[in-house]
C-alpha cells in the first residue's frame, strides 16, 4: 500500500473577502498551507486557520507568495533570488508565530501561485528558495514539481521535497496547466479520480507524494470527498509526508524541461 498526502492551499481569506472551502476541507485532508498575508491571509485568518489544523490533526505548512493581493498572487512578477529568499524568511516566520503559540511545530513550506511556477523553472530562484529554509531549519520539508528546478536544488542540498499532483488541474502533455483551469480543461469527477489514479501509478514511489486540491476550487470538497474513496481502492492511505528522517533515501532526479509547468508569462 503506498502512503499519500492529501494537500490543501487555504488561509486565503482577508479582512471581509472570503477564499475558499476551508472548513470543510480540512477534515479530509492531512496537510495545510496556509497563506502568510501576502497573497492572501491575514492575522486572523492565519490564527484560526492554525486553530482550525490543529483541531483536526491535520500538519501546518506556509504557503509562500508573491505580495500581489490584486493579482491574488498568480501574476509572474519579477523577483530576484534575495527577494525570493527574503519572501519566505518573512512569510514563514510570521505563520510561525501563530504555530509556536499553539505549541505545534511547522511541517514544510510550499510556495504559491505565480512564485511557485517561477521557483520551479528558475534554478537561481529555487537555489534562493532552498537557502531560506535551510537557514529556516532543515526540518522543514518543500512542496515541488516533481523533476523541476526547485525538486532538483531541494535535494542537492539535503532538503526533503516533497512532489505533488495537481487534482484540480488540467495537464497536457505530462504539464500541469495551473491557470488555465476552467472546468471544461479539468474535467469531471470522474476524470479527475482517473487523472489522479494514473499519475500515482505511474510517478517515483521512492519519493515522497501529495496530491493538492485547492480549497478556492468550485466544488472542492465534492472533488476530494469522490477523490478519497478512489485513491484508497486503489490501494493508497494517507498521512502527512514523512519525517526528515528520510532524506539519507531519496535520491534527485533528471532535469526535465521547463514546459513541465506552464501558468503566465
Amino acid at each position: 500500500m503506498s502512503i499519500v498526502d492529501l494537500n490543501c492551499d487555504l488561509g486565503e481569506s482577508f479582512g471581509v473577502y472570503t477564499h475558499g472551502a476551508d472548513g470543510q476541507m480540512m477534515p479530509m485532508i492531512t496537510s495545510a498551507n496556509i497563506a502568510c498575508g501576502a497573497h492572501g491571509g491575514d492575522p486572523a485568518v492565519m490564527r484560526r486557520s492554525v486553530e482550525l489544523a490543529s483541531s483536526h490533526g491535520v500538519a501546518i505548512g506556509a504557503h509562500v507568495g508573491l505580495p500581489d493581493r490584486i493579482g491574488f498572487g498568480r501574476r509572474e512578477i519579477p523577483t530576484t533570488p534575495q527577494e525570493a529568499y527574503d519572501l519566505c524568511l518573512y512569510q514563514v516566520g510570521a505563520l510561525d508565530a501563530y504555530v509556536r503559540a499553539r505549541g505545534l511545530t511547522m511541517q514544510h513550506l510550499k510556495l504559491h501561485g505565480a512564485l511557485y511556477m517561477m521557483a520551479n523553472r528558475d534554478p537561481d530562484l529555487a537555489e534562493a528558495v532552498c537557502s531560506a529554509v535551510n537557514d529556516l531549519g532543515r526540518t522543514l520539508l518543500l512542496y515541488v514539481l516533481p523533476g523541476s528546478a526547485l525538486h532538483a536544488a531541494a535535494l542537492d542540498v539535503g532538503i526533503t521535497a516533497v512532489g505533488e499532483i495537481f487534482a484540480d488541474r488540467p495537464y497536457l502533455s505530462g504539464a500541469v496547466q495551473m491557470y488555465e483551469r476552467t472546468a471544461e480543461l479539468i474535467g469531471s469527477i470522474d476524470t479527475i479520480i482517473t487523472r489522479t489514479v494514473h499519475q500515482l501509478a505511474e510517478s517515483d514511489h521512492g519519493q515522497l507524494q501529495s496530491v493538492c486540491v485547492h480549497s478556492d476550487t468550485p466544488d472542492a470538497p465534492v472533488i476530494l470527498a469522490a477523490l478519497r474513496p478512489a485513491l484508497i481502492e486503489a490501494g493508497h492511505s494517507f498521512s502527512a509526508p514523512a519525517s526528515s528522517a528520510t532524506r539519507t533515501t531519496i535520491t534527485a532526479p533528471p532535469l526535465v524541461p521547463t514546459t513541465l509547468a506552464r501558468g503566465i508569462s
